[in-house]
């Protein structure tokens, strides 16, 4: 994996063309602040012991100075006006697309990022980019609040129910990115990791025409990794302990009560419906969870079934 160090001892590893700026943006920022401070302390300080108590010296009253509570009051607006405009010029930098992105739908959800390329393909908490195409993220929620955070690339946008944000920039750097969620969402919102994999355009091309599974890769333990790849631990344990929802630990076969009363079968049938329509069937006792459906295909699918049947 390619790093590129950042010149300073206070950001994370710049990873896209446009972290540069953001990271100059910042320093400026930051430069100006330090440098303000110590002026305006300094001087506290200068007039503090200029002007202490001292015998033989009396106060004297004294009279407001036009000029200088004018000048106090009108440069720092043109500051402020020159701050607003260098931070607005990269904020629109970012909110703009190129023409030619790629664009990539995120979705949120407790606790989880889905994403879709542009064929359709869907991958759960990771994403494949390639290396200097633009990118364009079109991002929503399924639930509450979220925020997509990506400390690698300086970005970071809202996931906000009910509407599409977007936000766009373009990877130098071959290697992986974390994304976070930047916005309290739940009990497990520190779990709500995922990573942007930057790889090379032919292998970006690969990806998109084949599945997910590796070649020669058991069906069961191809089940175990999408356990993890769509966060499905978050809710649902396979060591028998309580979770949000029910255990995965011997399920599989065997009864299970639903909300209604009605008792099933937890087999083939049962785990399909229930992932791609979680509502359908709410086995009794998690009635207050609210599991977001998976766009998952029929290997994904036969996956997990064969993970759960391992869980005796």
């Amino acid at each position: 994996m390619i790093h590129i160090r950042p010149d300073n001892f206070q950001l994370p590893e710049a990873l896209s063309t446009d972290a540069a700026r953001v990271d100059d943006l910042y320093m400026f920022v930051y430069w100006f602040s330090v440098i303000f401070t110590v002026a305006i302390t300094g001087t506290m300080l200068y007039f503090v012991w200029r002007y202490r108590r001292r015998p033989g010296h009396t106060a004297e009253p004294v009279t407001h100075n036009t000029t200088l509570e004018v000048a106090w009051t009108v440069i720092p607006i043109f500051f402020v006006m020159a701050l607003f405009h260098l931070g607005f010029k990269e904020y629109a930098h970012e909110a703009l697309a190129a023409e030619n992105s790629i664009e990539i739908g995120v979705r949120g959800q407790q606790w989880s990022w889905t994403f879709t390329y542009p064929n359709g393909k869907q991958d759960a908490s990771e994403v494949t980019i390639p290396i200097n195409r633009p990118v364009k993220f079109v991002i929503s929620s399924q639930d509450v609040l979220h925020s997509f955070y990506v400390p690698g690339a300086r970005l970071k946008k809202d996931a906000v129910p009910g509407m599409y944000s977007s936000i766009a920039f373009t990877p130098n750097t071959i290697g992986d990115m974390q994304i976070f969620c930047a916005e309290y969402c739940g009990k497990d919102h520190s779990g709500m990791l995922a990573k942007i994999h930057v790889v090379a355009e032919k292998d970006y091309e690969d990806f998109l025409k084949k599945g997910d599974r590796m070649d020669g890769e058991p069906l069961d333990a191809y089940g175990a990794r999408l356990y993890k790849k769509n966060a499905c631990y978050t809710c649902h344990t396979i060591d028998g302990s309580k979770g949000n929802g029910p255990t995965w630990k011997g399920m599989y076969g065997k009864p299970v009560t639903l909300q209604t009363g009605e008792t099933i079968t937890a087999d083939d049938n049962y785990v399909h419906e229930s992932i791609l329509k979680p509502q359908a069937k709410i086995v009794q006792g998690f009635t207050n969870v609210q599991m977001p459906p998976f766009t998952l295909n029929d290997e994904q699918i036969s996956g997990i079934i064969a993970y759960m049947k391992t869980l005796k």
